[in-house]
Parts: structure tokens; sequence; C-alpha cells
């Protein structure tokens, strides 16, 4: 009697047995700090506001364990199958950003950014990325002997809608981080050296003629340039930098003690949950700690830069540098903006920051790395 065919493992026996732990513990433990800071800087405002103090610390949990199952749904999934799926993926973020200048997108602050979806605010901006580091790795790897200068201007041209449409909402922020992204995958995909020059070239030129042209909103300029001259002014644009400094210096070497940060206990920094969640954390944890959680993130890039670096597959090898490089810019622009060391850009810190878009599409950049490695250790 012959021997059966053996069985294909399934995405379950193969997650257990292969999946990368080191970077899933990781990411989880980074993620479950979040939701304990979030809480920490929203608690005593919404106590004050006769509002219960556990609203942000509930959904910003939901979301947690939203992106944790899409994690795993992606991790589970043969990443390969995105590539055929790639130009209709493409179609549909760029449908759903122009949907934001329509009268179902939502209005907050200045900025059109949401759909809203019952209490949920859905941010395609934040899936944006996502999209086009999965759009410019199928397009690439269908030509492995390097991009020729019309499949760069190609490229450049399907890169330069989305990232224009987010900058128009406005969201400056993520139209940085797409362009980072975006710059580092050519690198990847072996555009020559001499090409990559003149794209830096044209950006900066670029960046100097929108904000002489007057293409940015006044508050974009000054969060961009403020961080130059910090001193200048004590109210408006540089307020929240100077209390996020304030709040960081406050917290010595081991800090005030987790929920005792007085700069975060009486609201000093606007908005704190969102993009200046590290304030919290320094005031609270101190250096020991903030230092502790950016080596935390810095596992979850070193992680995934090693997927990048070890696949033989240039699909593969191409959507784990964009997922590298959109959490690894995000936390070096994140952090560095709260201690006035980089421009304020409205960019959240992966896993910490509340918001729920934001969270799931970090988990699924984790989630597209660990089925590239999966499939490469298989």
């Amino acid at each position: 009697m012959s021997n059966p065919l053996p069985l294909r493992p399934s995405a379950g026996r193969l997650l257990s047995a292969r999946a990368d732990l080191v970077l899933v513990v990781t990411t989880v433990a980074v993620a479950v700090l979040g939701v304990v800071f979030v809480y920490s800087a929203t608690r005593s405002k919404l106590l004050l506001a006769g509002v219960s103090s556990h609203y942000y610390l509930n959904r910003q949990g939901a979301f947690m364990v939203v992106g944790v199952l899409v994690m795993v749904g992606f991790a589970a999934l043969d990443y390969r199958w995105l590539e055929p799926v790639s130009r209709l993926l493409y179609v549909g973020i760029v449908l759903a950003l122009l949907a934001m200048f329509t009268p179902i997108g939502s209005r907050a602050l200045g900025a059109t950014r949401w759909f809203q979806v019952g209490p949920i605010q859905v941010q395609p901006s934040a899936f944006a990325t996502l999209v086009l580091i999965v759009a410019v790795a199928a397009f690439c790897a269908r030509r492995p002997d390097g991009l020729e200068p019309l499949d760069l201007l190609k490229v450049l041209a399907m890169a330069g809608l989305p990232i224009l449409l987010v900058i128009k909402q406005p969201d400056l922020g993520t139209g940085i981080v797409m362009s980072i992204v975006l710059l580092a995958m050519l690198v990847v995909a072996g555009v020559p050296n001499r090409y990559l020059v003149l794209l830096v070239a044209a950006a900066v030129l670029g960046i100097f003629a929108v904000i002489h042209l007057g293409l940015l909103k006044p508050y974009q300029v000054e969060r961009l340039t403020n961080f130059l001259h910090q001193n200048a002014k004590t109210q408006g644009s540089t307020y929240n930098l100077h209390q996020s400094v304030a709040a960081i210096g406050s917290g010595g070497f081991w800090g005030s003690g987790l929920f005792h940060g007085p700069q975060t206990n009486l609201s000093y920094v606007p908005e704190q949950q969102t993009d200046f969640i590290f304030s919290a954390v320094g005031e609270q944890l101190g250096f020991a700690g903030a230092g502790t959680v950016l080596i935390l993130l810095g596992v979850v890039c070193w992680r995934i830069l090693r997927v990048a670096q070890t696949t033989r597959d240039p699909f593969g090898r191409l959507l784990t540098t964009g997922a590298f490089t959109l959490i690894a810019f995000s936390v070096f622009e994140n952090a560095g903006m709260t201690m006035g060391i980089m421009p304020i850009a409205g960019i959240p810190l992966p896993f910490l920051s509340y918001g729920g878009s934001a969270t799931v599409a970090f988990f699924a950049a984790v989630g597209l790395s660990l089925s590239v490695q999966l499939r490469q250790a298989r």
C-alpha cells in the first residue's frame, strides 16, 4: 500500500511553528504599552469633562485587538496573492482618497481625512501607504533587470497621484512618509544612483516651491519651519512643542511614575494621546522608560529589516523594505518632533498613538512581513 501524499501544513501550524516570535511578541508588547499610555494621557481630562475615563482606553484596546487579528490574517495568507491584485488595490485607494473631497468625507480640525462609519472614523490615507508599497513592489518586481528611465517615470506618476491627494486633504505628514517609503523602495529596486540624486534634488526644489508658492496652509509652513526657531514664540504654533519638551524634561532619568506626571495629568500637552504620546512616556517613565520603548520599536524594525535582507523573492523584498521604512521613519520623525529635533509633521508613533486606522495599518505592515518570512522559511 503506497504512502499518502503529504498534507500541506495548515496556516495555524505554519504560524505557530515558524513565525518570528520575537517580532510578534515585541509588536504586541508595544501595542499594550500604547493602550496604557493612551489611558494615562486622557483619563484626567475625561474625568474633568464628566466622561468615563475609560473611553479612550476601551477604544484603543479594541483597535489593538482588531490590529492583531489583521496581522495574523495577513501572516496566514500567502503575500504573493497581492501582486496580481495590486492594480485593483491601487484604483480602490485612489477612489477612496478622491471621495474625501465629496460630501461623504468628514471634516475635522481643518482637514478632510475620514469616512464616518457609525461611531468609527476610517482614514483612507492611513492605508494609502500600504497600498503604495504593494503597487510599487509589484511594478518593480516585474522588472528584475532594473528600471529604465521610462519605467521610473511611470512609477513616479503612479506614486505621485495618491501622494498629492493625501497632501491635498491636507495630510502633509502622511505625504512625507509615502515619499520616503517610495525613495527607499526605488533604492532597493536598483534605480541608478544618478537618477536617485536627480530625484532628491527635484524633491528639495519642490519643497521650496511648494512653501514659497503658498500651496501649503500657513500652519503647515509654521510646523515645518518653527523647529528651527523654537525660542521665537511661546504660544501659538510652538505651544505644543514647548509643552512636549517640558514634559519629557521633567521626567528625568526614572520618570515621575505611571499616571503621576503633572504635565500629562493637567493636560498641558494638547491632543497628547495622538501625535505627542511619546511625551507622556518620557514624563512618566523618564529616560530609562522612553529609551526602552524606542529599543522595543527598534527590535520590530530590525526583525522586519532582517526579512528584507534575507528573502530572495524581489516582490517580498520590496514589500518588507516598504514596511520597514514606514515604521522606522514614523518612529524617528514622531519621537524627534516631540523632542524638538524634527519638524512637527503630524505623524503617529507606531502602535502607541491613539487611532484605529493607523494602528491597524501598522499591524498590517507587520503581518505582511511575517507572511514573507513564513514563506521564505518554508
